[in-house]
């Protein structure tokens, strides 16, 4: 098989544009929200879906299967997996912070990630907010570095800063100390801001791998570390890799700054 990875990561970004495009017109028009069932019964109130979400993740199927028919899918909205057992998937979150998002709230993403043998090699995330103080795809590609639509990010650390932000689910007294601590919703918006500098920190508790796929690159793009947790302790993460299938991927994840990481996992936070 031929793989022009930069043809991937061009439409990944493409992809992760159209997710952008398309929450600005549904915000705009005011869009349906329901609630996905949870594991009593019932609907839970803790789990929004926007007509939007679902929308996008059949455009972007429909142009995957257009573009790379024999590449796999997962998606956050729909089960389809039209190549189980490709090389290629894509793992596509339409809507990442969906709370966020049908609340107006400027917090929330659309995130694209490219695996290739379960290992993430390209990444899109489309952020209604950004370092450049306005909406915007960060991208990386396996090997390069990091950019924002299209212009290199170089994240720049002023030295007067003492205690820089993390990302935790708790943002409370009981976070990790030394952080100023923060909670934005959106995985796929903390793993760009920890690219791009705006965060040192992140930790997820169990992230689905459509939550961080497109972000990862992002990630290393910058030279930050990604460790997870397992029966072992924190290690490396090298893969999503679940008895072979990403999508029964789901641990916690500690990323950002190499030394931010190895001192958050010495905590045993």
């Amino acid at each position: 098989m031929n793989v022009d990875l930069p043809a991937i990561a061009a439409t990944a970004r493409e992809l992760a544009e159209l997710a952008g495009r398309e929450m600005a017109a549904g915000l705009r028009r005011n869009p349906a929200v329901s609630y996905k069932p949870s594991a009593g019964g019932g609907n839970s109130l803790r789990d929004p879906v926007s007509e939007v979400d679902q929308a996008v993740e059949a455009m972007i199927r429909e142009r995957l299967a257009i573009a790379f028919p024999d590449h796999d899918v997962l998606g956050e909205e729909m089960a389809t997996r039209p190549a189980r057992g490709s090389r290629f998937l894509w793992a596509v979150d339409p809507v990442d912070g969906t709370a966020n998002y049908i609340n107006g709230f400027p917090l929330f993403a659309g995130s694209v990630g490219v695996l290739r043998d379960g290992a993430p090699v390209a990444g899109a995330v489309w952020c209604a907010s950004s370092h450049a103080l306005r909406a915007g795809v960060y991208h990386a590609v396996e090997g390069g570095g990091l950019f924002f639509d299209g212009e290199p990010v170089r994240p720049v650390f002023n030295p007067d800063v003492r205690r820089r932000i993390g990302g935790f689910v708790d943002a409370s007294p009981r976070s990790p100390e030394g952080w100023e601590a923060r909670r934005t919703g959106s995985a796929a918006i903390e793993c760009a801001f920890v690219a791009a500098g705006l965060m040192e920190v992140a930790r997820f508790e169990r992230p689905n791998a459509w939550d961080v796929a497109g972000g990862f690159p992002l990630v290393r793009a910058t030279g930050g570390a990604i460790k997870v947790l397992g029966e072992a302790g924190w290690q490396d993460f090298t893969r999503f890799d679940a008895g072979g299938d990403p999508g029964q991927w789901r641990h916690p994840v500690i990323l950002g700054r190499p030394e931010a990481v190895e001192r958050l996992c010495a905590l045993g936070a």
